[in-house]
This record gives structure tokens, sequence and C-alpha cells, in this order.
């Protein structure tokens, strides 16, 4: 036994003591060993080996849980950065730097010289930059931030396109924004219940498919099935049994959805059905996608309107019937018209949401349902990486019918730009029309089999300007729905910078395109998890939660 007293003399001791008390006082406040000097105890007993060496792995243990939690309490209190619902000041912000706000007050003489006018990009780059953890870390929680929704009221025929979105589209009006993100929700919910179970059988047909709204104000009133009128040879399902699904030609491919909650009929101004399509999942549908022949439209009217021709493989799979349900065109119609009587004498309103495939069916879908019964309500289509679907008498149709369309477009996106070749919309046949070579035009509209044209207005986003995902992301990122609904979310104006306080959760976007995200964000990311996953206690997980 070793006695402390027995080494040092009574008066250095005391000396000891003090100097160790009073250097023991400047330790780090986050240091959980830090004590007070009134309760270090220097008593002269004897101590065992043994137990000191249980009391130091204890001691040690504590002092890393409790070093992890005053570090994330630390980073939770720093004061988040000031975030605008109204992209408006934003837009102000980037425009005239030199109007003296409350915003530019106390700042650094660097900043205000505002250099972030001449070099927004640097400004942008240094808000969404990883050392910001607290912002990145709330944007990887489990259940993601969302816009507010505010009352739309008697607007909401702006928002449903009765002036074809003018004056919201750029910059993009944040209900307007909210709205667009809500209704591709509508369509990944359509992807997770047609995935969890791919297959149909002839008892499920009969039967409404559960669907995980993402809106719990509406209520799903019927499933829908799309038929292709081609099939595979029967030696396929005894080559690959297991994918029956793949080469089945009916499949569920959406839903019909009604809003049954008084509240947000209040909110919104008027009950909306809401027709939500998801996009190419088995061998037929892509067999039907590669149809890229134009055929006439059935069409009782003449003039214009008959010359409405639409790609042959979209057509098939709209009109044609299955063995055991119906055609899509006929469930549409059917179960609208069975709303609008239950409905009857309310104000409604027909949104057609769909990506893709969806996207292209949609447009089909928003050109019947106009003429299928009278006094129809608005009928709008939101359309989400969809391809073009007829020539330029189908867009006439549309037009002449007042169906509402706004396409969300990804400038990399290469479906947006399929099928056709030479015109079809655009500069070229602007400034063939403006040549005076019009009847030229017509001809080649007429005859060419790929003369094809896009329908409504568009909402164009780009991928290179997420801080998040690499500029050179590939096809599959640049059409994906979560990447599209992210770019919308942080879409300002098409000279600004993605928005700074973008609410929408990174984590479905880092499981579905993990590979297409920067580096840095993915590495912060997975501390920024591990961190939050080791102070609960728990293991890594092979990925990240699903907000939903």
């Amino acid at each position: 036994m070793m006695q402390v007293g027995s080494t040092l003399p009574a008066h250095n001791l005391n000396l000891s003591l003090a100097r160790r008390a009073s250097f023991r006082n400047y330790t780090s406040p986050l240091n959980p060993l830090t004590r007070t000097p009134s309760s270090c105890s220097y008593s002269a007993a004897s101590v065992s080996s043994q137990t000191i060496s249980r009391k130091a792995v204890s001691t040690s243990t504590e002092a890393t849980r409790l070093h992890l939690a005053n570090l994330d309490k630390l980073l939770q209190t720093q004061p988040p950065p000031k975030t605008q619902l109204d992209p408006q000041p934003d837009l102000e912000n980037y425009k005239d730097q030199n109007t003296g706000s409350v915003e530019n007050r106390g700042k650094g003489i660097l900043e205000g010289l505002n250099l972030a006018r001449l070099w927004p990009q640097v400004k942008a780059a240094e808000e969404m930059s990883p050392r910001h953890l607290n912002r990145l870390q709330r944007l990887l929680s489990k259940t993601g931030e969302y816009s507010p929704r505010n009352n739309l009221g008697t607007r909401w025929r702006e928002y449903h396109g009765s002036n074809n979105w003018a004056g919201l589209l750029d910059p993009l009006d944040q209900n307007l924004r909210r709205e667009v993100v809500r209704y591709g929700e509508f369509i990944q919910a359509a992807y997770h219940s047609f995935h969890s179970n791919p297959a149909m059988s002839a008892e499920e047909a009969q039967l409404p498919r559960h669907v995980a709204l993402p809106d719990r104000s509406y209520k799903v009133t019927k499933s829908l099935y799309a038929t292709s009128s081609i099939g595979l040879p029967d030696w396929v399902d005894d080559v690959a049994p297991d994918l029956g699904w793949m080469t089945q030609r009916s499949s569920w491919i959406g839903y019909v959805a009604v809003c049954d909650d008084k509240r947000e009929i209040s909110r919104m101004g008027r009950r909306d059905i809401v027709i939500a399509l998801r996009g190419t999942s088995t061998c037929l549908e892509w067999a039907e996608n590669m149809r890229a022949q134009l055929i006439q439209m059935p069409s009782t009217e003449g003039g214009e309107q008959a010359q409405a021709k639409v790609e042959c493989g979209f057509l098939s799979l709209y009109k044609t019937g299955g063995e055991h349900v119906p055609s899509l065109s006929e469930s549409v119609v059917e179960e609208v018209k069975r709303l609008m009587e239950q409905y009857k004498g309310e104000t409604l309103s027909i949104t057609v949401t769909g990506h893709s495939l969806g996207a292209a069916i949609a447009l089909l879908v928003g050109d019947e349902l106009k003429t299928c019964a009278e006094e129809m309500p608005s009928v709008a289509v939101f359309s989400f990486g969809g391809p073009r679907v007829g020539n330029r008498g189908f867009t006439k149709r549309m037009d002449d019918k007042n169906v509402k369309v706004l396409r969300i477009v990804n400038s990399q996106d290469v479906i947006t730009r399929v099928p056709g070749i030479f015109i079809g919309e655009g500069v070229l046949e602007e400034k063939l029309k403006s040549a005076k070579v019009g009847g030229f035009v017509d001809m080649i509209d007429r005859n060419m089999p790929l003369a094809y044209s896009h329908v409504g207005t568009e909402l164009r986003v780009d991928t290179k300007m997420s801080p998040y995902l690499k500029p050179n992301a590939d096809v599959a990122c640049c059409h994906d729905l979560e990447a599209y609904l992210h770019l919308v979310d942080g879409f300002l104006a098409s000279n600004c910078p993605f928005r700074e306080n973008a609410k929408r959760s990174l984590v479905r976007l880092l499981q579905d395109q993990g590979s297409n995200v920067k580096k840095l964000y993915t590495s912060k990311a997975n501390n920024l998890t591990r961190l939050k996953l080791e102070r609960e206690g728990l293991q890594m997980a092979s990925c990240l939660p699903s907000p939903s």
C-alpha cells in the first residue's frame, strides 16, 4: 500500500493540490471528467488496484456517452439560418443587394460588399455546405418537413391552371410548389403499392387495393388496371415462372381518390378528385412504349381535331380491356361519373397526375374526361417526366377542350425528348413558320409518322441546380420521381440557385440515388446518422430509413 503523504511533504502536498485544482478549472465544459476542487478527495487511505481499474472503465464509458450528448446539444442549440416561406424576398436579395435591408446590418465588410450578386454560385455553395450540420441533419430526419399548406380559397382555379399558371412558375409560387409536390407524392404511393404486390389475380381485380396515401384527407375509391394488346409467347412463362407478373397483360397501374376531409376541402376551396398513375414497370408496358408510330384518335368531330394522332402504344394501354378487368378508359370514366353524381351540387375539380408512362396516359385521361359528361368540372393534368404523346393536332384538340396541362420537365431527362424527330414543337417549328413555309410544316405533320408535339405549360428544373446531386448524374437519376420532387422543392426561379430553406428530406434520395449524390454529402450523412444511432444505442442499418 502506498500512502500519498509518505511521498510528499505537507507543504508540497498542499501546493500540488492547489495547482491541480486551478488547472482542472480550465478544462472543457463539455468534458464529463471535469469536477470542482471541492469534489476531489485526496484521502491518504489506500485503494486497491482492482477497484481503480473497474472505476476507470466505468468512468470512460460514461464519459463517452456524456461527451456525445453534450456535442449533440451544442449542435442543436446553434441558431438555424433564417428561413422564408415566400420566395419573393429571396429573389430580391439576388436581384438588388443595395437596398440597405435589415438582413444586411451588422455583417462584415466583405459581406457588406454584396459579392453574392456577382457570384451567386459561391453564396449558394457556402449556404448548402455540409458544414451546416444542423441543416443537413434536419434534411436527414426520418419524417420530412413539408412546406406549409396555405389557404387557397378563391384562388384555387388559378392554381389549377385556369390561366395556364401565368405568373406562378418563374419565380415558382410557394403554394403551387406545395401542390405540385403533393401530387407527385400521390404517384409515389402508386409505385409503392404496385411494387409491394405486382402480381394480379382474378379475385384481386374485383377488390380495391390498399394504398398508403401520403395525404390522409383523401380516400381511395377505385383501383385502375392497364392492359397491353400484345402478349409474349407461352414458353416465356416456362423459362421464367417466377416473373409471371412481368409478362402478365393486365397490371395495376393506379387509383382514383377523393378528398373526404371537411377542413381540407375548405382549405382547397373545392372537393378534389385525384387520378394517380405510375410509370413503366412490366415487360409488356416497355414493349408498348416502343410502338412509337402515330395513329388516328377516335373522334366524332371534324376539322383539325380529326387530325389528332397519338402514340400507338399509349393508346393501346389506355383502351384495351383485360380478361378480368375493364379497360383503363372505361374504369376512369365510370368512377368519375359516379363521384360526380355522389357529390352533385358541390364544387369539384379533377386532377390527373402521372410519371413517365403514367404522365403520357394522364393526357389521354384528361382528353376523354373533359367531354364524357355535361357540366364537367375543371380538369388539370400534372405530369412528371412525361414523353411526347401526340402530334400538333392532338395539342390543338387539348387546347380546344380547355384541358390544363402542367409538365414538370428536367432539362437532363432524355425521356422528355422522345419520341419524335426533326419538328413537333419548339424553335425549329417557329422558324419554319416565320419563313412562310407553314404549308410544309402541315404536310410533315400529316404524313410524317414521328411528328410529335408537347402539350401544355412547362415548368423546367435542372439536375445541375441541386447542390446535392452530381452534375453528371446518370439517366435513371434524371428521370427518377424522387429526384423530380427534390428539384421542385428547391426551385426558386430559373435565374436563382437552389433555395436554401428547402424542406424535403434527403433520406429517400440517398436510398434511391445514393450513387448520384455527391460524396461529400453521403459521407457527412453517414457520419451524422452513425453519431445519432450510437447515441441512441442502436446498430448502424444497411440503409437510411424511408420517411414513409
